[in-house]
């Protein structure tokens, strides 16, 4: 069996920033520079090419368009490697993996997404073992040769988590990442453990890769208190495709005259209102509580145990698709990515 073939895609980072002084900000180097640092390269059993996505940026100013050419740059070079790796800023990187999920359809290699919480000149970086680890994650295969995570996953601190399950929850910490809903895909160890029972199933048809997000959304987040007034503007912008509502416990909402009035007149001008908890962990349950009852009513879709960041992703990625025929809420809640529990 020839060597696996991974390509590192460098969209910017921490994993790639130095300092210029002692008291300068953190700024993005060149990749070459990055390479240099990490000699344990060389020893690995593949093939490692790299590349990058242009000038580096830092993760806060991801955006649509740049996930559009990363998931076009995979594309590009789909045939010719085993595994890609993405070096990505931790502070946005669930968002960017929830939206490549959707982007890539039909995977049957891995996107590993790391990064780091250090640089990696730092003498002690997380970096290095981040980067080593997600390439052999990439590289890795199953006796009949097909890869052994065929899906959009994160990588960090020894743990391998679905892309639209996670969530980073600390800034500190090396253990940056969780997922709150869904078990572990892989750990690392003495050993690699990969959780088979919980990796996606390779795709037997050809790549697809969707070159559109809508980006006509918006969020509320509920909290005590608020003046409806001061939501009025965004609630009734004519420029609102999709709204995502943050509610409280199992999907719980104060049933205010003013909210009420607002979803209801959304909701009829064909504008979908998805309902994800501020809870990290666990569900949204229509009916469970009376103060869910009248957001079912009026025809707020339940997120379920998606997280905000995979849920986003999906509204955009449906919302792209509307003049296809396709059915919002159908397949809103359906599992399309792993995204979601049935």
């Amino acid at each position: 069996m020839n060597k696996p073939k991974v390509l590192i895609i460098y969209t910017g980072g921490t994993i790639g920033m130095f300092k210029a002084h002692a008291d300068a900000p953190l700024r993005p180097f060149d990749f070459d520079h990055l390479m240099n640092n990490i000699p344990e390269m060389l020893h690995l059993d593949c093939e490692v090419d790299t590349t990058t996505t242009g000038d580096p940026i830092d993760s806060t100013d991801m955006n649509i368009e740049r996930w559009v050419q990363l998931a076009k740059l995979i594309g590009d070079h789909y045939e010719q490697y085993d595994g890609f790796v993405v070096l990505h800023g931790s502070d946005t990187m669930a968002f960017t993996a929830s939206a490549l999920s959707f982007l890539l359809e039909n995977l049957s290699k891995p996107v590993i997404f790391t990064g780091s919480q250090l640089p990696i000149g730092i003498t002690r970086t997380d970096a290095k073992e981040n980067l080593l680890t997600s390439i052999e994650m990439a590289a890795a295969r199953n006796i009949d040769g097909s890869a052994m995570v065929p899906e959009v996953a994160i990588y960090f601190e020894y743990k391998l988590y679905r892309g639209n399950r996670t969530h980073k929850f600390n800034s500190e910490h090396f253990k940056a990442f969780r997922s709150p809903n869904f078990p572990l895909l892989a750990e690392a160890g003495v050993h690699l453990k990969f959780h088979n029972e919980y990796i996606l199933p390779a795709s037997s048809e050809p790549l697809v890769v969707h070159n559109r997000l809508t980006s006509e959304i918006a969020t509320l987040k509920l909290f005590p208190g608020m003046d409806g007034e001061i939501y009025k503007p965004l609630l009734e912008n004519p420029r609102l495709q999709g709204l995502i509502i943050e509610t409280y416990g199992s999907g719980n909402a104060p049933n205010r005259t003013w909210l009420h009035q607002s979803i209801e007149r959304l909701i009829k001008r064909g504008v979908p209102v998805v309902n994800i908890s501020q809870c990290v962990s666990g569900s949204v349950i229509h009916g469970k509580y009376e103060n869910s009852s009248w957001l079912e009513q009026l025809g707020v879709i339940s997120g379920k145990d998606m997280i905000y960041e995979a849920a986003t992703a999906k509204m955009r990625y449906l919302l792209s698709k509307k003049e296809e025929g396709h059915s919002f809420e159908t397949y809103f809640q359906e599992n399309l990515r792993g995204e979601i529990s049935p």
